[in-house]
């Protein structure tokens, strides 16, 4: 299976694990690929200095089985980034989209969660607005629930921050085999974690 992490300007590094999960679950699954995406290919600054490299653009990024669009403060000028808005919504009609934290915000704008359930990152330090309130404010169309993982089969969005991790295990769950999840969650270290945040936020699928 062949993972797409989208990445820009800004990205809170912790959305990496995103990266780290499916690198971990590499050990049980090989067939795993993972691959970076950015607006535009090469360098790209993440929060609070952390630099990476995207091997893909917008305009030369191959076909995924799975698109993971990430969260961080940059999220507020990808929802205005014609080139990213329009990428992402023309791979939704063959491809699985996914969203951890404040990239369900950009998913939201490039028309992709239109019609479906979906979250987003809910806590914030005053007086910052939550995501998941502007999400409902501004995306009508969209049915908000404040959880950790929805899954609308050809979308599925996540919760803020370490939930990322969770939605990961989720996608390794359902599109590849509980095995596979749930030996990665050991690996990790993240079983009980997982299992309290299952437990207190409950996934939702449809």
């Amino acid at each position: 299976m062949k993972f797409g992490i989208f990445v820009y300007p800004d990205v809170e590094p912790v959305d990496l694990a995103t990266f780290g999960v499916l690198s971990m679950a590499r050990r049980a699954y090989p067939d795993i690929q993972i691959h970076t995406i950015a607006p535009l290919k090469g360098e790209v600054l993440l929060a609070n200095g952390l630099r990476v490299i995207a091997e893909y653009g917008v305009d030369d990024a191959p076909a995924f089985d799975v698109i993971v669009v990430t969260g961080g403060a940059g999220w507020k000028e990808q929802v205005k980034n014609p080139a990213t808005l329009a990428f992402l919504k023309a791979r939704s009609r063959d491809t699985l989209m996914t969203s951890v934290c404040t990239g369900g915000m950009i998913l939201a704008a490039a028309g992709v969660l239109d019609g479906k359930q979906a979250t987003t990152k809910c806590e914030v330090i005053p007086p910052e607005i939550s995501p998941l309130l502007q999400m409902k404010e501004q995306y009508q169309q969209i049915s908000t629930v404040h959880t950790s993982v929805v899954d609308q089969q050809t979308v599925v969005t996540g919760g803020g921050v370490t939930l990322c991790i969770d939605v990961m295990l989720h996608l390794l769950k359902t599109r590849i085999s509980p095995e596979v999840a749930n030996e990665t969650a050991r690996i990790i270290e993240y079983s009980r974690a997982w299992q309290a945040n299952k437990a207190a936020l409950p996934p939702i699928e449809s």
